[in-house]
């Protein structure tokens, strides 16, 4: 015997306001006696304190409670018994959030987790085997700022050499080998659906250049009146340039934004998600050239 739940859309995407429906699928052979079969949707967002800080705050990190965004219960069939071979029952859930809340669009992330789940119980009569089924559908969730909407098509110029550097004293300027770098990326708020799009152009570099590299960055921030804990931690990291590229030669950047591992920039009261674009450039003598694009995401589409 077994217990399925299968929805009516393949890629398993909603919005606010979409019903979403399917079947729940039980198969057995000869007839199934249960104590009613129940259907759960519910929505939640963990929140979890990164190890450097367990300890610190100790109250702040007993306060991470999940956040309910949804929960949804519904009987799917009543207490009795289902007839030999696969039984189908039909379900519709309008996907809405708990009153005086807002859906996130889902998120994977290493210290936030934003995710939405069906869940098919059915208990059955003594010394039974209960069965159970849970998937998830993904939620997106559309930008509704206007400002950000309005900035999504400002290009962003570049310029990196040893006087832009943040972290490098004056005095220090002469034992770093000279370079300029210049470039831009198209903008700094991203359509979430479409690549991050720019160029580089390595002009002038006195030192050998051993790799060019994109890397995206999410920043994960936990918090509450006792304090908050901020993390940032990779989710990827794209090779533009390998060995010595030439110089005065357009390199372009191109990378699309993984589903997710990203969503659109969230900003809660409890929680941010923000992310970060670094375009790292080694040198073979192992300097390490860094300049940080703070991103904003958005969904328009």
């Amino acid at each position: 015997m077994s217990l399925d739940i299968k929805l009516k859309k393949s890629d398993k995407t909603y919005r606010q306001g979409d019903l979403v429906s399917g079947t729940v699928c039980v198969t057995s052979k000869g007839s199934l006696s249960h104590n009613g079969i129940t259907l759960l949707m519910e929505g939640n967002v963990t929140l979890q304190m990164s190890g450097k800080n367990v300890g610190v705050f100790d109250a702040f990190y007993n306060s991470l409670k999940p956040i309910q965004l949804v929960n949804v219960s519904l009987e799917i069939a009543k207490p009795g018994k289902l007839p030999d071979g696969e039984t189908e029952l039909p379900f519709e859930i309008p996907l809405e959030p708990l009153a005086g809340l807002n859906l996130f669009e889902t998120y994977h992330g290493v210290f936030i987790n934003i995710s939405y789940l069906l869940r098919c119980d059915m208990p059955r009569p003594l010394l039974a085997k209960n069965l159970q089924k849970q998937i998830e559908f993904i939620v997106e969730v559309k930008t509704t700022d206007p400002k950000l909407v309005e900035k999504k098509d400002t290009k962003v110029p570049f310029t990196i050499t040893p006087e832009t550097l943040d972290n490098v004293k004056k005095n220090s300027l002469s034992k770093i080998p000279r370079f300029k770098i210049s470039g831009y990326v198209t903008t700094a708020v991203c359509e979430i659906s479409k690549p991050f799009v720019g160029e580089l152009i390595v002009e002038e570099a006195d030192a050998i250049i051993k790799s060019i590299e994109v890397q995206l960055v999410r920043v994960e921030t936990c918090g509450c009146a006792e304090g908050y804990s901020k993390d940032a931690t990779e989710i990827q990291n794209i090779q533009i340039g390998e060995g010595n590229v030439c110089r005065s030669f357009p390199l372009q950047l191109y990378m699309i934004f993984p589903r997710l591992f990203t969503c659109p920039t969230i900003a809660a009261k409890t929680f941010k998600i923000e992310f970060e674009v670094n375009l790292v450039i080694l040198l073979s003598d192992g300097y390490l050239i860094t300049e940080n694009f703070p991103i904003k995401l958005i969904r328009t589409i």
